[in-house]
């Protein structure tokens, strides 16, 4: 009796741990309040695995960069973007990100060929479902701020990863402003 109940125990750890990694992938076009079409991307790791392109490498959680995972890595005019960084609980565009994501405005608009992805990011305070809304609101919010400048909304799109990954592991706030990101993803 003893070994069904541990069996049991088991079979339900498991199917617990299966349902917690697989969460849903959305893909495909939602509206913003403007009534734009908007292409909207949302990732587990599992799924993100499975959209890597060949010869990314992948860094270590400490120094990512857009220049190191971008397929515009390594070229003469590469630009290097600025990862934008948000306040607790809020999607809101601060004046230091301002001042990082104007230089990336005039770059995209010298250098037309180029899209972008903007990847919104959070810390792990919150349920993944309130986390991966509110990387969503991130990435838009840089994407209607950077339109705002004069680059076009069709050539940037983006992917909310939530909590999902971390740029710093720690558990103090310095760490965990690292991780309220928006990211960049640039491609011809």
């Amino acid at each position: 009796m003893k070994k069904i109940a541990v069996l049991i125990l088991l079979m339900s750890g498991v199917l617990l741990f299966a349902a917690c990694t697989k969460k849903m992938t959305r893909v495909g076009p939602s509206r913003d309040t403007a009534g734009q079409k908007d292409t909207v991307v949302t990732k587990t790791d599992e799924a993100a695995q499975t959209t890597k392109m060949p010869g990314d490498k992948q860094p270590a959680s400490s120094d990512i960069r857009a220049t190191d995972i971008s397929p515009l890595a390594g070229k003469k005019d590469a630009f290097e973007f600025k990862d934008v960084l948000f306040d607790y609980d809020r999607h809101n565009i601060r004046q230091d990100a301002r001042a990082a994501l104007d230089p990336t405005a005039e770059w995209l608009k010298k250098n037309k060929n180029i899209n972008v992805v903007i990847e919104g990011h959070c810390d792990e305070r919150g349920t993944n479902e309130y986390n991966l809304a509110l990387g969503e609101k991130r990435a838009k919010a840089v994407r209607d701020y950077l339109s705002s400048l004069g680059v076009s909304s069709g050539r940037m799109s983006f992917v909310t990863y939530g909590e999902e990954r971390p740029l710093c592991a720690g558990q103090d706030e310095p760490c965990r402003q690292k991780n309220r990101r928006a990211h960049f993803i640039a491609s011809e």
